[in-house]
């Protein structure tokens, strides 16, 4: 047996980043995923480059493997047809339209409940479906700079920064996964399916998590720190004499072996920074002391000796020098499969790790409409039928 969600069905309404990334952890977890577009392709990402891979997005591929494309026009009433069979076998509906368009379509939650009232029904929206900013659109960089996000990234004395990558819509369909799992095991008491309302901008707010809770306790508005802890000190980028380097010290046990590494002993004594309290009170003394030290040595010996003392360190690497970690090499995060028009593609692998339904990546991200008449001829449709249907541009 391989998935541990092997037998579970989806039908996937979802593109660009929030939803299809939720989608394609559900499918590497074994669920048969239905990517649902209109005729053509009209997840925007397939247009979204460069870079393309013979004329495929690099951006596409990052979140739609393991899925089936059917493409059809949910605007017919054959098209709504072909949703509403599909969701009589399915356990999954999601979707990330603007609030209100699922019902437009007649394809809101009561309508496919009273057909399968087993079904999971997803929906991932900018701002949510309830409250005064339930109809506005939601990108990630709007969530990013509303949230307070964009107000603690940066350097102490630069403008608001985004992160480098659309983080508020990895972490929605983080939680949609998250939704959408307990939903089916509470079904499997119940025998009922649920609607899931999960938006960017709560997914945002939940990650401030002890920066959000510094300002609730203190009243105090945090500041942009860089590359600095609120909470912790020495937790931060040091320079070494050929690179940048972090190094996080959690605690006062590594604090003393940190200090002992960098002959600094007589620190830990010090009433100033012999506590993390101590110390991020006077870090402002405290770190020229650690960082004229470290700049005499490369990062390479820093690392070593770290290794040795037991003080947690990291290297600041690029994209590339990632990718060629050995580490991550041999933990299966970087893997090759072929796809039919661009030849063998690389792409992130899972971190999902188990042992027994371990994850496995059998389907390339595919092309638009590209199991369409399979999955109709399995719905029972005669050829007949489906070149009708394309005919008339429903598929």
């Amino acid at each position: 047996m391989t998935g541990s969600l092997r037998g579970i069905k989806v039908l996937d309404l979802t593109r660009v980043l929030a939803g299809p990334y939720c989608t394609m952890i559900l499918g590497d977890l074994g669920a048969e995923v239905l990517k649902i577009e209109a005729p053509g392709g009209s997840d925007e990402t397939r247009e979204w480059g460069p870079p393309f891979k013979e004329g495929v997005s690099a951006y596409y591929l990052c979140t739609n493997r393991n899925k089936k494309s059917l493409t059809v026009n949910l605007k017919t009433e054959e098209g709504k047809s072909i949703i509403e069979d599909l969701v009589k076998e399915s356990d999954i509906v999601i979707n990330n339209f603007k609030t209100g368009t699922m019902d437009r379509l007649g394809l809101g939650y009561e309508s496919l409940s009273n057909i399968n009232p087993g079904i999971v029904y997803c929906s991932i929206t900018g701002f949510g479906e309830t409250g005064p900013y339930k109809d506005r659109p939601g990108y990630d960089f709007i969530i990013q700079a509303m949230s307070g996000l964009m107000s603690i990234t940066g350097e102490e004395d630069s403008s608001p920064q985004k992160l480098g990558v659309a983080i508020t819509d990895i972490l929605t369909g983080l939680y949609a996964c998250i939704g959408i799992q307990a939903a089916l095991l509470e079904r499997e008491a119940s025998g009922r399916g649920q609607k899931i309302d999960i938006s960017l901008y709560d997914s945002a707010i939940s990650s401030l998590v002890n920066i959000a809770s510094n300002y609730l306790v203190s009243g105090k508005i945090p500041n942009r720190l860089g590359n600095k802890h609120a909470n912790i000190v020495p937790y931060q980028t040091f320079a070494a004499s050929d690179a940048e380097m972090v190094i996080a010290v959690g605690n006062d046990r590594q604090f003393a072996s940190f200090c002992e590494m960098l002959s600094l002993r007589e620190l830990p004594a010090d009433e100033r920074f012999a506590t993390n309290a101590q110390r991020v009170k006077n870090q402002e003394h405290l770190l020229p002391l650690l960082q004229e030290q470290l700049v005499k040595q490369p990062l390479h010996y820093w690392q070593k000796r770290c290794e040795e003392q037991g003080i947690p360190f990291g290297p600041i690497q690029n994209i590339e020098e990632m990718t060629e970690d050995s580490h991550v090499l041999a933990r299966n995060m970087i893997v090759t499969m072929p796809h039919p028009t661009a030849g063998d593609i690389r792409l992130i692998g899972s971190p999902l790790k188990l042992s027994r339904t371990p994850v496995v990546m059998d389907r390339h991200p595919p092309l638009p409409g590209e199991h369409t008449i399979d999955i109709l001829k399995s719905q029972g449709l005669t050829e007949a039928q489906i070149d009708l249907y394309k005919e008339n541009n429903i598929i």
